[in-house]
């Protein structure tokens, strides 16, 4: 779908996000007398293009929401609750529009990056009912089941960041009512269930045309994620972690999806899962359930694949370098620990790094300020840092993290307050750069897709779910599976919850995902597991643990009678 440009004039009826939640799900039906006429196919790349998209131009103007309308998209709203106030990374510019308080685990009802979050769900969800409503006994039944699926996703990050969701089925005037908890959990169980059967087989558009479309592998991997967590989202009253294990069983068994194990031009199997070409090279495709389109050219903006390369780069970072670096997102030293536990990192801020930085600078005649990437490459390799030598630490393909002197010495972790980009090691993990050495659209916005969902979610799923059921022999098996196609030296050869918990991050940590790993552990809010700056301090503290979810926003619950705030905001 990617090669779908839309047209905001064929959909016209869309431009809802400039109201609040109330007022979005609450609109009425189109006259079709006066309706614009729309392309279904348009439409219907629309409904995927929102996980992805923030409007009908790219990357700004039209926008589907008023306001900055690169905060504004699925991924990047969701991802900014789940890792912003994590053990895995920090954002630098803490002077962001209400960047601090999320960082700080200090959010309101008023909070301004909530508030995006919650409006875009519910504008999604608005979007696949109106679709839902108009095409249903006109389109082929898999494909309205794909949207009935993108609705449950919808409802999932509701369930997980919120606990509680405006619920509507319908494209009319009425306002929603809310479902909350164990009922919404059920209703996600069983829509799910209702659309599996309809949808296309497990695997059907991996490694095809169509590549980017949910079937019923995706379905399942979803219906996996949330039988994983039946017991926050339920509050104890459901445990689905056979269920859990049965989807996950599904997936593994039909042999439609591998893990990307081969290594191409130097890169690994691992590394080409999130390269500018991971949907055009089987060996990424055949892992990747489901992803979230991205395209350079046609599908620009700043809130999916963008964010998560030109955030993590600095002018001459080595391969990777973007025009448009934006030196935001950094490693905080507790992601580092998970692959060098003893933080032996050569560019560290100490005396003698700064010192054998000035010698070499001196020695070879240089000014910092002129760096070529020629010059960065030489001294990385003579003083150290770069990723090369952090995974042969590390012992782990993982390990993509880049400490060396592009932007001169970093520090390891930040003093008393973050102050900038190189207060911690970056993230190479992402990158818009292709497998196979061919050009990519451009160096500003990036190719690369997301993998929302990949098989090695499905392995450490099924992990995690085994070992809750007292299965440790086969849990440990899948670890190693993941351990053994990063070349991890060091393979678990023992289970216990600590070591799923590192293996999520360690597989997972800047994909969207940290904060709701951590609740599942209830360690998210905890004093028994702190990291830099939790709560605020630069050594990490507890706090209350209504924190775990997020507060309805103050505004939508103005705007309609039937929501409830949630537990202490």
């Amino acid at each position: 779908m990617k090669h779908i440009i839309l047209k905001s004039a064929a959909l016209a009826f869309l431009t809802l996000g400039t109201m609040s939640c109330a007022d979005d799900l609450n609109i009425s039906p189109i006259d079709p007398k006066t309706s614009p006429t729309y392309n279904v196919d348009e439409l219907l790349a629309k409904q995927y293009g929102t996980l992805g998209l923030t409007g009908q131009k790219g990357p700004d103007g039209d926008g589907d929401m008023s306001g900055n309308e690169g905060e504004s998209g699925y991924y990047r709203t969701v991802f900014n609750l789940n890792e912003l106030n994590s053990d895995e990374i920090l954002w630098a510019w803490q002077d962001n529009e209400d960047m601090a308080p999320i960082t700080n685990m200090a959010w309101t009802s008023a909070s301004t990056r909530v508030n995006w979050c919650y409006q875009r769900l519910a504008y999604d969800i608005t979007l696949h009912n109106q679709f839902i409503s108009e095409q249903t006994g006109k389109l082929s039944d898999d494909k309205i089941a794909e949207i009935r699926f993108l609705r449950c996703l919808n409802y999932f990050q509701f369930l997980d960041l919120f606990h509680r969701a405006p619920f509507k089925l319908e494209f009319n005037g009425e306002l929603p009512i809310e479902k909350v908890g164990v009922d919404l959990y059920k209703w996600i169980d069983e829509e799910l269930t209702a659309i599996e059967p309809l949808m296309k087989d497990v695997g059907a558009y991996c490694n095809t045309k169509d590549f980017g479309r949910a079937d019923r592998g995706a379905a399942y991997a979803l219906h996996a994620r949330l039988a994983l967590n039946a017991e926050v989202y339920t509050d104890g009253e459901i445990n689905d972690y056979q269920k859990a294990k049965d989807y996950c069983d599904k997936i593994i068994e039909s042999n439609a999806y591998d893990l990307a194990k081969a290594t191409k031009n130097g890169y690994t199997g691992y590394q080409q899962l999130f390269m500018a070409d991971n949907d055009e090279n089987p060996e990424a495709m055949k892992e990747i359930i489901l992803p979230i389109r991205q395209d350079g050219a046609k599908t620009r903006s700043h809130g999916g694949s963008t964010m998560l390369i030109n955030g993590t780069r600095c002018d001459g970072m080595p391969y990777y370098y973007q025009t448009n670096p934006w030196q935001c997102i950094f490693a905080r030293k507790d992601l580092v620990a998970k692959f060098l536990p003893s933080l032996d990192i050569v560019n560290a801020d100490n005396d003698a790094c700064k010192k054998a930085y000035e010698k070499y600078l001196k020695d070879n005649d240089l000014d910092a300020s002129k760096f070529t990437e020629a010059d960065i490459l030489k001294m990385d390799k003579q003083l150290g840092g770069n990723t090369e030598e952090i995974i042969n630490k590390a012992g782990d393909d993982r390990a993509l993290l880049y400490g060396g002197f592009a932007g001169g010495v970093r520090r390891l972790t930040p003093d008393k307050q973050i102050k900038n980009f190189f207060d911690g090691l970056s993230i190479v993990k992402w990158s818009n750069v292709r497998s196979d050495g061919a050009a990519v659209h451009g160096d500003n916005f990036c190719d690369t897709d997301i993998p929302l969902f990949r098989l090695g979610e499905i392995y450490l799923t099924r992990a995690e779910a085994l070992y809750r059921l007292g299965d440790k022999e086969n849990a440990l098996k899948d670890i190693q599976k993941l351990q053994e196609r990063a070349h991890r030296k060091n393979v678990a050869k023992s289970i216990d919850l600590n070591t799923i918990l590192d293996e999520w991050c360690r597989e997972f940590y800047l994909e969207g995902r940290r904060r709701s790993d951590l609740v599942r552990f209830d360690l998210y809010t905890s004093s028994q597991y702190l990291w830099s700056f939790k709560g605020g301090q630069p050594n990490g503290v507890g706090v209350d643990s209504h924190y775990n979810v997020y507060p309805i926003p103050s505004t939508e619950i103005a705007g309609n009678h039937n929501l409830h705030q949630n537990p202490g905001y």
